[in-house]
């Protein structure tokens, strides 16, 4: 049994994880291709128009990367995890139907508009269908989100005798209190890499001489994009999310921040350490008195509560791997709120496209913004374990019990390979459209 459901969960990890490389990015860019689109209208300057064309073909591969990767999520939910489908799916089918009537054909029908229909549609017209697109992007992320809130916080629901939940109350669902911090916690960390993506490109024009013009208008657009969303990510998203686990996880919160034992007089919030569960304690460790109260209370000497005040079966099931996960997630984002801070500084001062090192940086850091969301995401996930609907219904009984772990392995390696071709195809096309470079085009 333990074989199955390790084998289940690391294969729903893996599909899950490559597939989120890809919304990530579109989400954003969805965002930043309507800012370029608008540029244009309001200038009259064509590169603006080529910006958001260009971005537009990165775009329409990504998303197309995300459809592929996110079906065998979909059948997962009958094969692997045909028991909580059962119990379950009279609500989180909901929100994702409404995902894939709504949110997916929105956005997927637009986008071939968006594409293909400019001279057809003229330049207004174009834009509503690029804001069109970036409005199903969002919307899409927006309901599953609300399924993952529903399984952190659930609400609005009642159990019948046999076992399966249903919705009572259809409204609950989307004024859950863990809704929407988490979606505009999601949203901003999907513009941190966008952000840096887009300015990574242009750094990378700048550094070769090629396409200059573009090169610095994706660096200030990355730049500031990604000040303003990495300050968001912070405080308030960040801070309201937290919270959000303060009162209705606290013993996740215990975990995730390293919290064996209560503290009098206030809780210090950990730089640096590593958990040993067994003698629950922290090794190494580097801390700021107080700081995690007041950061959590705004008092300098309120109690936070430790994992020796919890029973043990309430554990989280991965205590290090929920502790690193966060602090990676924070720390990495700690990290480009200040690079991206020196940057906008040379920005403002007119020398940022001659500082060398500050581009060099940019282009090298577009890989972290994907691990910062992936350890993001970790965290949510290992925080909740081990239960699939919190202290409702446990992981151990969700799995499908006529799946062998067998089966499940020899599906995961087969997972492996095929996600590796992919991405080695994304990879060159993405990397053939980038070198190519933005069309020039004349249409006054």
């Amino acid at each position: 049994m333990e074989d199955m459901i390790f084998y289940d969960r690391m294969q729903f990890a893996f599909t899950i994880t490559f597939h989120y490389l890809f919304p990530q990015l579109t989400m954003g860019l969805s965002l930043m291709i309507v800012y370029f689109k608008w540029k244009f209208l309001r200038t009259q300057i064509d590169k603006y128009n080529d910006a958001a064309k260009f971005w537009m073909k990165i775009f329409a591969l990504n998303f197309a990367m995300g459809v592929v990767t996110g079906i065998p999520m979909e059948f997962q939910f009958g094969t692997n995890w045909a028991k909580f489908s059962e119990l379950t799916g009279g609500i989180i089918g909901q929100t994702l139907a409404m995902e894939g009537m709504f949110s997916f054909f929105l956005e997927s029908s637009f986008l071939g508009l968006f594409l293909f229909g400019e001279k057809l549609l003229g330049q207004k017209l174009h834009f509503l269908t690029g804001f069109l697109v970036f409005l199903g992007s969002w919307a899409s992320g927006y309901l599953i989100i609300a399924t993952h809130s529903w399984m952190q916080h659930p609400v609005g629901y009642e159990i019948l005798e046999n076992g399966k939940f249903v919705l009572n109350n259809f409204g609950a669902l989307f004024s859950n209190p863990w809704l929407l911090p988490s979606f505009l916690h999601n949203q901003m960390g999907s513009l941190i890499t966008t952000s840096f993506v887009v300015a990574g490109v242009g750094a990378f024009y700048i550094l070769n001489n090629k396409h200059s013009e573009f090169g610095k208008l994706f660096v200030k657009t990355g730049v500031i994009f990604g000040l303003v969303s990495s300050l968001l990510v912070a405080f308030p998203t960040g801070d309201w999310a937290a919270k959000n686990v303060v009162k209705y996880q606290p013993v996740t919160f215990a975990a995730m921040e390293g919290i064996f034992e209560t503290e009098e007089g206030g809780s210090e919030i950990i730089l640096i350490g590593q958990p040993d569960v067994e003698n629950k304690k922290l090794d190494n460790k580097i801390a700021v008195p107080n700081i995690l109260s007041f950061l959590t209370y705004q008092k300098w000497d309120a109690e936070i509560k430790g994992l020796n005040e919890f029973d043990e079966s309430a554990y989280p099931t991965n205590i290090p791997g929920l502790y690193y996960s966060y602090h990676i997630m924070v720390g990495l984002g700690t990290i480009f709120i200040g690079l991206l801070l020196l940057a906008a500084v040379q920005l403002f001062r007119k020398k940022l496209y001659k500082t060398k090192w500050i581009l060099w940086s940019l282009m090298f850091m577009i890989p972290f913004p994907y691990i910062a969301n992936t350890a993001g995401w970790y965290t949510a996930e290992l925080g909740r374990q081990p239960w699939l609907v919190y202290n409702l219904l446990r992981t151990v009984d969700g799995i499908s019990p006529t799946v062998s772990s067998g089966n499940t392995l020899f599906t995961l390696l087969g997972f492996i390979g095929l996600y590796l071709l992919l991405g080695l195809l994304f990879l060159m096309l993405a990397g053939k459209i980038i070198y190519k470079g933005p069309e020039t085009t004349k249409l006054n």
